[in-house]
């Protein structure tokens, strides 16, 4: 199999055309390392894991063929190190990489927990949030305006496969249906987390990582939700999502 080693090539400017459009725009990501394709592999048969369709298995030259080569039967070209490394963007080149096909937005009613991310703008902290959230038992996410790309590849690899396991749509104002609609904030009349009502269906929002919700005008439907802290002015964001979905599921354990 012919090996891609020059940046000039055709089909390596093509697949970096491919690659550059992100947020709404983006119609494909690349699944860097074979721990985050194989966490992606568990979950292709889900709703959120089939919105990600394999397109192009890229391997490291001299690198052993990946067993989900043959399984996922996407076409595989071998490239150069110095290729592979652009594409990964930090750090050493990974032996795979997996180009996917990104799907449409899902659709219809919201599942019974879901976590909002808002102006959260750094994809290391998008993705996390969405980590914690899936470990906690939150079933979808909504991404508000100002929202860093959730499959950006540094947010992919923050999310440790999260993108796969929850469906992820757009919002760009926030409506509240019947459920419960939370804004994590610390301000003035917010409920404190324990005195909260977190029953399903819930919607627990989050804001963005400098200025919180200053500025946003929040629905009257949505109430402040705060967690009680000493010694510091306020949270990471990441952090305050994993706290909240934690009390989340902490209180629905029978």
């Amino acid at each position: 199999m012919p090996t891609l080693t020059s940046k000039a090539n055709p089909r390596f400017k093509e697949l970096l055309a491919r690659l550059r459009p992100g947020g709404a725009r983006r119609e494909a990501t690349l699944l860097l390392g074979s721990k985050l394709i194989e966490a992606w592999a568990e979950t292709r048969r889900t709703a959120a894991g089939k919105r990600l369709q394999p397109a192009l298995w890229l391997r490291l030259e001299q690198a052993v063929p990946h067993p989900l080569e043959a399984i996922l039967g996407a076409e595989t070209q071998v490239l150069g190190e110095a290729l592979m490394r652009e594409l990964a963007d930090a750090g050493s080149p990974p032996e795979h990489a997996l180009l996917m096909d990104l799907g449409p937005e899902p659709a219809g009613p919201l599942a019974e927990r879901v976590i909002g991310a808002w102006g959260i703008q750094d994809p290391g902290n998008l993705g996390a949030l969405l980590r914690s959230a899936a470990a906690f038992g939150f079933q979808e996410a909504l991404l508000g305006p100002g929202c860093a790309d959730p499959f950006h590849p540094r947010a992919l690899r923050g999310s440790m496969g999260a993108a796969f396991l929850m469906p992820l749509r757009r919002a760009a104002r926030l409506e509240p249906d019947e459920g419960r609609w939370y804004a994590l904030d610390g301000g003035p009349g917010a409920v404190p987390l324990a005195e909260a009502d977190l029953s399903a269906p819930l919607r627990l929002w989050v804001g963005s990582e400098g200025h919180g919700w200053q500025g946003v005008d929040l629905p009257p439907a949505v109430r402040r939700l705060a967690i009680p802290i000493q010694g510091v002015e306020s949270l990471n964001a990441a952090v305050a999502a994993g706290i909240a979905c934690y009390e989340v599921a902490r209180r629905s354990r029978p």
